[in-house]
């Protein structure tokens, strides 16, 4: 009785298991043809075949240090009328500008950077689809191709609905901060930032690409804020000059700068704030920040790669509604070196 018992209960195992293994290897298949599919478009792109793209992607992107190399942070935006699926794969390719498309899709040369993102397809009202991740590759000049296809609700019934699907040729030109000389990352403006508890992974920066160490970058999706808000901006200072002793001193200032009036006179710009440019007004300035070792709560070595995170929140209660550039001026005050960078905004109504 045991005996029977058993293989009866075995036998009834064995014919669960057997549709099981085999919808699984259709789901392995099923996924294997769609990444072939966003691979395909991307080759058919990089040869220079027409592609149809049945929806627009949009692109911005920021240039951060990495270990090696340069990080690009990015977000690509979709308009959630124009796309019918709640899932889709993001595929991306970083390849040297004018290389030839691989021939074949084994042993084919690998690119600076690819990798294929299941994403969802969710937006609040009256916004786009933003997508946001990250990727880093060596320095220089490169065409990105930017592939953005559907995905089945079931895999397994892929055949039966179209499936849409766009592509987008980005190039990019990839800057050294490797070099040694007093640089910085881009110029973020931020909603807020909040504090981790703890470094993330590498691997992790991919889908998370605006942490910095613990601090979790929340980038404003457009530069547009409330008059009842206040603008963060961020950005890191890369290789200031740094003695033996390990001593560094670098200045930060922020000069603001409002468009569409009159701009200052010869005699204005001479003040002690830059001059503005053509149809500008300067408003104001906050109060410059220093970096070296006695100004900072915890302990960094420049001379090892790490960054100094500049930053300056400023209230805009007393803004009037218009557009405003940030004109901020790095001083290296031990090299005597200065750089200068340009964020612009615009201040809305409450």
């Amino acid at each position: 009785m045991g005996l029977c018992a058993s293989g009866t209960a075995g036998a009834a195992s064995l014919a669960q298991a057997a549709p099981e293994a085999g919808r699984q290897g259709s789901l392995v298949e099923a996924n294997r043809r769609e990444g072939e599919a966003v691979l395909d478009l991307a080759d058919a792109a990089m040869a220079g075949r027409p592609v149809a793209s049945e929806f627009e992607i949009g692109w911005r992107n920021d240039f951060f240090k990495a270990q090696p190399g340069t990080f690009v942070p990015f977000t690509v935006t979709i308009d959630r009328a124009r796309v019918t699926a709640a899932r889709a794969l993001l595929y991306v390719r970083a390849a040297a500008h004018g290389a030839a498309p691989p021939r074949l899709r084994e042993g084919a040369a690998r690119f600076a950077f690819d990798v294929i993102f299941p994403v969802e397809l969710v937006a609040a009202a009256g916004q786009p689809i933003r997508i946001t991740r990250g990727f880093a590759v060596p320095a220089g000049v490169y065409d990105v191709y930017v592939v953005v296809r559907e995905r089945p609700a079931d895999p397994l019934a892929e055949g039966k609905r179209h499936l849409r699907a766009a592509v987008l040729k980005q190039p990019l030109t990839v800057p050294d901060f490797w070099t040694g000389e007093l640089a910085t990352s881009s110029v973020l403006l931020a909603n807020r930032i909040h504090t981790l508890a703890s470094p993330l992974d590498p691997d992790d920066l991919l889908e998370q690409p605006y942490v910095i160490g613990t601090q979790a970058v929340d980038v404003a999706a457009v530069p547009r804020f409330r008059r009842d808000r206040e603008l963060i901006v961020v950005f890191l200072i890369y290789n200031p000059t740094v003695r033996p002793d390990k001593r560094f001193d670098v200045q930060v200032s922020y000069h603001v700068f409002r468009r569409g009036g009159t701009a200052e006179s010869a005699a204005g710009a001479n003040g002690d704030h830059p001059p503005a440019q053509r149809g500008e007004q300067y408003v104001s300035q906050t109060v410059p920040q220093r970096f070296n070792p006695a100004s900072l709560a915890s302990p960094i070595d420049p001379a090892a790669g790490q960054p100094l995170l500049a930053g300056q929140g400023i209230p805009l209660s007393s803004f009037q509604e218009g557009e405003y550039r940030i004109g901020i001026t790095v001083t290296d005050l031990l090299s005597r070196k200065t750089l200068s960078r340009d964020v612009t905004f615009t201040v809305v109504g409450s």
